[in-house]
């Protein structure tokens, strides 16, 4: 209850905070030395389904396009699109779902990178239930791991159980959190099943503790678990900024694509050396695989796909109580812009 009530608590003051700032449009970004200073919060850095921005900083593509960019970190993609409402960041790494969900809130987002196609997703079955919970209709009743309630997990799972004729009526959300947090709640039972990334995956599976129910690492997986594309993981900002700060936005979006090309030119193993080495705290070898088993999902170029974008509405448009009461009024062309990557694949040629 306490949970309810802080929740609530929050959505009114930064709707207040909205209403009163108009959405604090772009405030002046700083700069130094005439470069300028943004910061993207990203949800999950550890995760590899956001591997994209760490390994951009790593490379040095920020610096050699002239930009300077610092990395927060934020389990729930829902707290980092309020802290991009609020203005407290230029940008957020997370999935593209959240700027459809944000129009129907009457919020304008736009994904400026589309950096996967798939959502890299994984639900998990719990050791102890693998025997009893063998598909999707299977988790009526049970209690299932989400990163945070109004995640792109939250989505996805809604989603899945949709398609298998149930409602959040049929089973309990459970806020697991992601890495250790979601690891303690499947052992300790808070959780029957959940979603997760890897390499919460890669961890779970080889320890024994887990089992996959659902892979939505592949595009083949994805495609039969929903039907189509789900694109996922991009970079998305909020329109004003776009519109007002185009010379920025080309700047990151010239450096997100470089990384993505680099990408499919590197093997996992090259990928996890430039990566921070606490990243590889469960060890080397789990991260590598971690990184291959997901690396697959990431599209080499950062254009979104029109028949992903309609998926993603389609599927918020029948289990999203945000979207599914206004998908008639959702402007999918206000959501993604692919100009600006386009732009960097023709100077990259």
């Amino acid at each position: 209850m306490r949970y309810i009530k802080n929740s609530a608590i929050v959505v009114l003051a930064v709707a207040a905070l909205l209403t009163v700032t108009g959405c604090r449009e772009s405030r002046t970004i700083p700069m130094s030395d005439g470069r300028p200073q943004i910061t993207i919060m990203v949800g999950g850095l550890e995760k590899v389904i956001y591997l994209p921005a760490m390994l951009t900083k790593q490379l040095g593509f920020f610096e050699k396009n002239d930009i300077d960019v610092s990395l927060l970190g934020e389990q729930s993609g829902a707290n980092a699109e309020t802290a991009l409402l609020t203005g407290d960041v230029q940008a957020v790494v997370g999935f593209y779902d959240h700027t459809v969900d944000l129009q129907a809130k009457e919020q304008c987002l736009t994904s400026v990178v589309q950096f996967a196609d798939v959502p890299g997703e994984v639900e998990l079955v719990a050791k102890a239930d693998a025997g009893t919970i063998k598909s999707v209709r299977d988790l009526r009743g049970r209690n299932l791991g989400v990163t945070s309630f109004g995640s792109s997990t939250d989505f996805l799972t809604q989603a899945l159980t949709g398609i298998e004729g149930m409602t959040t009526k049929d089973y309990t959300r459970v806020r697991a959190g992601a890495g250790q947090t979601f690891i303690a709640g499947m052992n300790h039972n808070g959780i029957d099943a959940g979603m997760t990334t890897d390499p919460t995956v890669a961890q779970m599976v080889n320890s024994g503790e887990a089992e996959i129910l659902v892979d939505m690492r592949t595009e083949a997986g994805t495609r039969a678990a929903l039907g189509g594309l789900y694109p996922a993981t991009s970079l998305y900002m909020r329109c004003e900024t776009v519109e007002s700060h185009p010379d920025i936005v080309r700047k990151l979006a010239a450096a997100f694509v470089q990384t993505l090309q680099w990408i499919k030119q590197h093997t996992p193993e090259e990928i996890a050396a430039k990566m921070p080495p606490q990243y590889a705290n469960a060890g080397k070898d789990l991260y590598v695989q971690s990184i291959r088993d997901s690396i697959g999902m990431f599209n080499g170029d950062g254009l979104m796909k029109p028949e992903g974008a309609q998926n993603v509405l389609n599927i918020l448009g029948k289990y999203s109580r945000n979207v599914a009461p206004v998908r008639d009024r959702i402007e999918l062309e206000k959501t993604y812009t692919t100009k600006f990557v386009e732009e960097a694949l023709r100077t990259n040629q």
